[in-house]
């Protein structure tokens, strides 16, 4: 899945300058080119890993603070249990889940954040995602936001990969990587940056869902604290490496 973004001479315009940039990225310009590099050298991501929509949903709250490896562990040992289903974490015990969710670190506030998700989600759709589906985007965004430990990325990241909403997810390595290609000053707040990208890109889901992906692999294997910018698709467009 390709964007064609705005060209000449078959080279992206402006966006090209391995030196510091003089004067801010085109947003509109240099997401698609951004995504176009990174598809066309890593292809799809297959994000986010999960058998089920409400496995994803639980690997997005214990993913926050934690490497995915870390969550792949507890989910495995949730399922050794038989604990990755709705009725079953909502019943069992905070001690009993807080163990199981250990590998993630802070076990113990993210066993209360998905036993207050768990509540919310047995109370609004009875444990089955399909009953989430008449209400309205915006809507079914504010009463994610309503469960308490459930920040914007969290729900973002539900909304897209579990419920199969259009909306992107923006994370500290979306951050970092527009930072350092000169597109945003940083502290931007969420929805600004989410706006963003909702506004420059295809309302696709799966563009969305595929995109975000590619910011993950990019941030973890290149675009790290210290940039690590050999062999990066973005290497070649503007950028500070100190930032």
């Amino acid at each position: 899945m390709r964007i064609v973004a705005a060209r000449a001479g078959g080279s992206y315009k402006g966006l090209v300058k391995p030196r510091r940039a003089q004067r801010p990225a085109d947003p509109a310009q240099v997401l698609p080119a951004i995504y176009d590099a990174l598809y066309e050298a890593w292809g799809p991501q297959g994000w986010w890993p999960g058998e089920t929509p409400f496995e994803v949903m639980v690997g997005a709250i214990l993913t926050q603070n934690c490497a995915w490896t870390n969550v792949v562990k507890a989910i495995a040992s949730l399922k050794r249990e038989r604990m990755l289903e709705p009725r079953a974490l909502h019943e069992a015990s905070h001690e009993r889940v807080a163990e199981l969710i250990r590998p993630t670190g802070y076990f113990n506030v993210k066993a209360r954040r998905l036993k207050s998700f768990l509540a919310w989600f047995m109370r609004e759709a009875g444990g089955d995602e399909k009953s989430l589906r008449a209400i309205p985007t915006p809507v079914l965004r504010e009463r994610l936001l309503s469960v308490n430990g459930l920040g914007r990325e969290t729900a973002d990241s539900i909304l897209l990969y579990a419920l199969g909403r259009r909306i992107f997810v923006i994370d500290a390595y979306t951050r970092r990587i527009l930072k350092r290609h000169r597109v945003i000053a940083g502290d931007e707040p969420y929805d600004d940056l989410r706006a963003m990208f909702e506004a420059h890109m295809p309302k696709r889901r799966k563009l969305y869902n595929e995109y975000h992906g590619l910011i993950v692999n990019a941030g973890k294997d290149h675009c790290r604290p210290a940039a690590r910018c050999a062999g990066c698709p973005l290497a070649r467009f503007q950028h500070d490496e100190s930032l």
